[in-house]
């Protein structure tokens, strides 16, 4: 079959959709690929014969270009004489299903990463995308649900043809994996950090969604019962300097360290004693399955997604609304505990089991081949 696979931004298939395209191609499909190139696609698939259509989507959906991204999405997708269209994120995935409105032949896949309607959303964002969603999925397919939530809505109130849950994208259980504890002070020695350090680490841009300031606030109490504690902010974002100016007037300097964008995020994970999350909203957050797959306990916040992956009390603990001092109290009480971190590990090296690419490719395939 001919497969287009269809993304805003090249970076969304970079980083999660890579192995997913290969499955495809290793079942003799071809696949060609249409987003914004705002980064080099990944040359595995280029050497496989991969052909890449640039489109100028753009992430915010009001963006002019979008309407010449939209036209040159549907006179490819007709000239290309796909069977399938597999399309991610919402702004590419909301333009594909409008050009393949009347083309019978093509059949339309749609995996949503986290809908930007949930509980506890804004109002505005159920008055926009919630109706565009349920009116889009009239015309898809298969439609793909990574979290509880999403997939009970889907199911109940949407009208696609067919729906299916699964669990994220997968995560590489071969590069996120449990150091000894010779490799773990290793690599505390390469990075600066004391064996004694107690380390909180968190990967996720810097946002409002993300919700650094909160963990900032927390680790205001956590640095006065933990003078060794250390947070690391993985990542970069638009609110970098605002979180560096609270840190700062905090007087957080020695426990907090923004790290900016790292392409070494797992030996981060493997020199960490815990993950956080303060999150407000997530699909299936990747960083938490790679801090399971490190062995780390979690100290998530109560959204969809976090409470999809960690149980409380079980291999994290999940704690509802913005309460720094309930942060401070479970970090507290990890650190405390080497038992009950000892506990989470186990569990959270069972659970992440089901979220390999491995089985989460075994799944795809299952799937796809219920779609023929």
């Amino acid at each position: 079959m001919r497969i287009l696979y269809v993304s805003t931004i090249s970076d969304t298939i970079n980083a999660f959709l890579v192995p997913h395209i290969h499955l495809l191609l290793d079942a003799g499909h071809t696949v060609d690929l249409a987003c914004n190139v705002s980064a080099p696609i990944n040359p595995t698939l280029l050497e496989r014969g991969c052909k890449i259509f640039p489109m100028s989507f753009q992430r915010s959906p009001l963006k002019k270009q979008n309407y010449g991204a939209y036209q040159s999405l549907k006179k490819r997708i007709g000239d290309g004489k796909y069977d399938w269209v597999h399309t991610h994120t919402p702004v590419a995935s909301t333009l594909t299903r409008i050009a393949c409105r009347n083309m019978p032949d093509v059949k339309v896949i749609y995996t949503a990463h986290g809908f930007h309607f949930f509980e506890g959303a804004p109002l505005k964002n159920w008055l926009i995308y919630y109706p565009v969603e349920k009116w889009l999925s009239g015309y898809t397919d298969l439609l793909l649900t990574m979290n509880s939530e999403d997939y009970g809505r889907v199911q109940k109130k949407f009208h696609a043809k067919m729906v299916q849950f699964v669990k994220g994208v997968g995560v590489n259980l071969d590069k996120f994996s449990v150091p000894t504890e010779t490799e773990k002070q290793e690599l505390r020695q390469e990075y600066g950090f004391a064996p004694e350090d107690f380390i909180l680490v968190y990967p996720a841009e810097l946002s409002y969604r993300k919700h650094q300031d909160l963990l900032i606030e927390a680790m205001d109490r956590v640095a006065q019962d933990i003078p060794n504690s250390k947070l690391l902010l993985i990542g970069d974002g638009p609110n970098e300097e605002a979180y560096r100016e609270l840190i700062s007037e905090r007087q957080l300097d020695d426990h907090i360290a923004l790290m900016g964008y790292r392409k070494d995020v797992a030996n981060l994970l493997m020199l960490s004693d815990v993950a956080v999350s303060s999150s407000r909203q997530e699909g299936l957050p990747v960083n938490v399955m790679e801090a399971m797959a490190t062995g780390l306990p979690l100290v998530v916040s109560n959204c969809r997604g976090n409470r999809d992956l960690v149980k409380d009390g079980k291999n994290g603990f999940v704690i509802t609304g913005d309460a720094p001092e309930t942060y401070a109290a479970k970090i507290g009480q990890l650190y405390e505990d080497g038992s009950l971190r000892e506990t989470m590990k186990k569990a959270n090296l069972a659970d992440i089991q089901n979220y390999s690419t491995e089985n989460v490719l075994k799944d795809m395939e299952r799937i796809y081949a219920e779609l023929q």
